[in-house]
């Protein structure tokens, strides 16, 4: 199966570090164009060292997609440097949270703010562009908490569930112009944000033993599902959501599989 993503333009959010970075630089060495959005300036200039040793196309815009006059100023510079986008990957995100009496109502607004406004901020800014181009890749970061949530993760998975149905009704909307909306669900990836590897060792074997595979996914794993979605190689694929978790609890207790 070729995946050919040569000369195709992307946007990527919350692209200076994590998954958003490995998302980016995968697109980079496929030959995409990618524009990196970020909150922060540090994080911008130091993905513009590796694009530059790299030789990679692209721009760096610091830009919060909480905001809509930035969001829009950064669609629009995109569009202007290089006449279209062809991949847009909402990647950005915050996962604060508490139990729900004890769930301060500004970490429920940050979740909503950032997850799920910013998910429709930068929707909303790019699809005149696909609609134009009759073309387009939509890619919006939910997460496994959309499926099956944790205690102490309510603002957290209410507004990665609100990015789930928002997907599915975009999907229908883009539709007719040959734009493809789908959302994509990591799970039990370590990064800064979750603290995974930071663990005790004990409470690692206990998330362990909900997976299917047993191991720790990777942000590769993620970049690669994306590289798919957003290849023509899924042009028939729309208004879903990929489960990207090691088969976490695909069934009632994985870890017997391995007890046995």
């Amino acid at each position: 199966m070729l995946i050919d993503l040569k000369g195709k333009v992307a946007i990527v959010t919350g692209a200076g570090r994590g998954i958003g970075r490995v998302i980016a630089r995968t697109l980079a060495t496929e030959g995409v164009t990618v524009a990196i959005i970020d909150f922060r300036q540090d994080l911008l200039d130091d993905a513009a060292m590796e694009w530059t040793e790299a030789g990679w196309p692209g721009l760096r815009i610091l830009c919060d997609v909480r905001e809509a006059a930035q969001v829009n100023a950064a669609v629009s510079a995109v569009d202007e440097a290089f006449g279209r986008v062809d991949i847009l990957v909402n990647n950005a995100g915050v996962a604060s949270g508490a139990r729900v009496d004890k769930l301060a109502e500004a970490v429920w607004d940050a979740n909503f703010d950032t997850n799920t406004k910013g998910t429709f901020l930068m929707c909303q800014a790019v699809a005149p562009i696909m609609q134009r181009q009759a073309s387009g890749r939509i890619l919006n970061a939910a997460s496994f908490a959309a499926i099956i949530p944790s205690i102490g993760s309510a603002a957290y998975a209410a507004s990665k569930s609100a990015v789930v149905q928002f997907t599915r009704v975009l999907a229908g909307e883009l539709g007719p112009f040959n734009v493809t909306v789908n959302s994509y669900s990591p799970g039990m990836i370590p990064t800064e944000m979750n603290g995974f590897a930071k663990l005790p060792d004990a409470r690692q074997q206990r998330l362990l033993d909900t997976l299917t595979l047993r191991q720790w996914g990777d942000a590769q794993d993620v970049a690669n599902l994306i590289c798919f979605l957003a290849s023509d190689q899924a042009h028939y694929i729309t208004g879903a959501s990929i489960d990207c978790s090691g088969g976490k609890y695909a069934t009632q207790f994985p870890a017997a599989a391995y007890e046995s």
